[in-house]
């Protein structure tokens, strides 16, 4: 039980952060991208931007907790 806990707890919070990563990836690129056609939409596009990596960011935060509930139980 306790091994396979730890295994978990690892697999949770590795996909949770590379999950997150891929995202921001995208959510920047593509943000870069319209400021790169508009740029005078700039603010805008920040704005929405930011509201997406906070979004995003909430996703390695969950699998944190998941992973410290789960070592717990190991």
């Amino acid at each position: 039980m306790g091994a396979m806990a730890l295994v978990a707890a690892a697999i949770v919070f590795g996909l949770g952060a590379l999950g997150a990563g891929i995202g921001n990836g995208l959510i920047v690129g593509r943000t870069v991208e319209g400021i790169s056609r508009q740029p005078e939409l700039r603010g805008t596009l920040q704005t929405t931007m930011f509201i997406g990596v906070a979004l995003v960011e909430a996703l390695p935060i969950i699998s944190l907790v998941l992973a410290f509930i789960f070592f717990a139980k190991a």
